[in-house]
């Protein structure tokens, strides 16, 4: 059942009359999951909920599938014909003028765009102003419970222990001369999550030397590079708890097998982490000052940073993105490279900050996790790596 108090709250706290939800056969993910329909049990026809910021909610569905919102409040309105259907639209609408849809403006935000534009043109037809439903989004999609954020902590704690054991077995292999390649430390990484009772969607990334500076090289057996001393490292490790509401932990850290780590790459690392760190405290900034801050301008203020060092063309992604039961979350990310995310960052949720300079050569990215608690505090998890690991000298 959903929390519609809250729901409606929210609607007007963003200026709103109302949030439509609507899907055909699957294709609004977002708004099964705020109604609570398990994906796999999307029906044929297309439903319309509509959600008024006072008021009784209202249903509009197909004759034959007339029951797909029944565990939901409100009153029922039955469709069969496409010009009923239409008709159902504007009823169920009623005097309301400005309406939430899963829509983002000249497709700006492709992670809310889930509504085609023929039914967007249908709403409009009403002389109804459609807008994004993208903070209401990150308000019942990506905001945890407390629970979820106990789930986060120990994800975290075993996740940054699993790096402590990859640092490891790359110095025990390179002290004893032994031959380890990618995939071997990778393989390691995901038994290690197997006996921790943890779960990933997809192999950390393990790269050396110009494989770091791939952000999204994934090393593949026959063709990854093998480890050897004098190498820069960089590990991408995402899990979580396997457990209901699991929420992840999504870190990354990077090393040299060495004793001490040459100038060329601590340079690229401190200008990094700079842009990391700033990133961080202009969010933690406005929060303190009450003041609402967009995904975008936090990604604006690492940006800032690496372009000023002479490096903006290196910096090839987003600075950080969503966090939840999927490793990528479908609240605010942190870009307003990619995409121009406007959503605004919201308590109770959690998100990444990792920017990267990718040379040819190498590659340098700093990632922790940054979560807004209820009372507007952030707390990073992960540990702020300060300076290059070396790695022969530490472990």
């Amino acid at each position: 059942m959903i929390d519609l108090a809250t729901i409606q709250q929210t609607i007007k706290q963003f200026g709103l009359d109302g949030w439509l939800l609507y899907d055909f056969r699957g294709i609004n993910v977002l708004a099964l999951r705020v109604l609570g329909i398990p994906s796999n049990h999307a029906g044929s026809r297309r439903f319309f909920y509509f959600i008024p910021a006072s008021g009784t909610p209202q249903k509009l569905v197909h004759r034959i599938e007339s029951g797909a919102l029944d565990h939901l409040p409100g009153d029922k309105t039955v469709y069969l014909t496409w010009q009923s259907l239409e008709e159902g639209v504007q009823k169920i609408l009623g005097t309301a003028r400005k309406v939430a849809m899963e829509y983002s403006p000249r497709n700006g935000n492709p992670y809310i765009s889930r509504v085609d534009a023929g039914t967007v043109e249908l709403v409009r037809g009403f002389n109804v102003e459609v807008a994004s439903s993208g903070n209401l989004i990150s308000a019942f999609e990506s905001r945890w419970t407390p629970a979820q954020w106990e789930l986060h902590l120990e994800a975290d704690r075993l996740n940054q222990a699993a790096f402590d054991m990859a640092w490891r077995m790359i110095a025990e292999h390179c002290r004893q001369g032994k031959t380890l390649r990618e995939t071997e430390v990778q393989d390691r990484i995901m038994a290690y999550y197997r006996e921790h009772g943890m779960t990933t969607y997809s192999p950390p990334i393990v790269g050396v030397g110009p494989h770091s500076g791939d952000p999204h090289y994934s090393p593949q057996k026959g063709a990854d590079a093998e480890i050897k001393n004098g190498d820069f490292v960089l590990l991408d490790m995402w899990a979580k708890m396997d457990r209901p509401q699991g929420v992840y932990s999504d870190l990354t850290k990077v090393g040299f097998v060495g004793e001490q780590t040459p100038e060329t790459f601590e340079k690229i690392f401190q200008i990094v982490a700079r842009a990391r760190d700033a990133s961080i405290a202009t969010a933690r900034e406005a929060f303190a000052k009450n003041r609402p801050i967009t995904g975008g301008e936090v990604d604006d203020a690492a940006r800032r940073v690496i372009e000023q060092a002479g490096y903006g063309e290196y910096f090839v992604h987003r600075t950080g993105h969503n966090i939840g039961e999927e490793t990528h979350g479908n609240g605010t990310h942190i870009d307003n490279l990619e995409t121009r995310d406007e959503r605004f960052l919201l308590p109770n949720t959690c998100f990444s900050i990792e920017p990267g300079i990718y040379l040819p050569e190498f590659g340098v990215r700093s990632e922790v996790n940054v979560y807004i608690h209820s009372d507007g505090t952030l707390q990073v998890t992960g540990g702020l790596q300060t300076s290059v690991l070396p790695i022969l000298k530490l472990y």
